[in-house]
């Protein structure tokens, strides 16, 4: 009764090594041919074409993340901003 189950690591269901960014499904043969001429078109391998789009595809959700938060409040005015304010009510 003593006895502990011992907890893998964290990893994904499949046990795969494959890192969780790439966790994707997997193309077809007509998607991969697809993705191929374009890197051959861009100068690239398909490794190198895949790891951009993939780079692009978070720059473009950080930056939708970024659009999406609220505007900083305003800071407060300083001294001499207080002295304007304070200067310019009338008595």
């Amino acid at each position: 009764m003593g006895e502990r189950l011992e907890v893998p690591p964290a990893a994904c269901d499949n046990g795969s090594d494959i890192p969780e960014d790439r966790m994707t499904k997997p193309m077809t043969e007509g998607q991969r041919a697809y993705e191929t001429k374009r890197a051959t078109k861009a100068g690239m391998s398909l490794d190198k074409w895949l790891d951009l789009k993939a780079r692009e595809a978070q720059e473009e959700a950080r930056a939708r993340e970024e659009a999406a938060k609220p505007p900083a409040a305003p800071k407060p005015p300083g001294f001499f901003g207080r002295m304007l304010d304070k200067l310019h009510k009338p008595i």
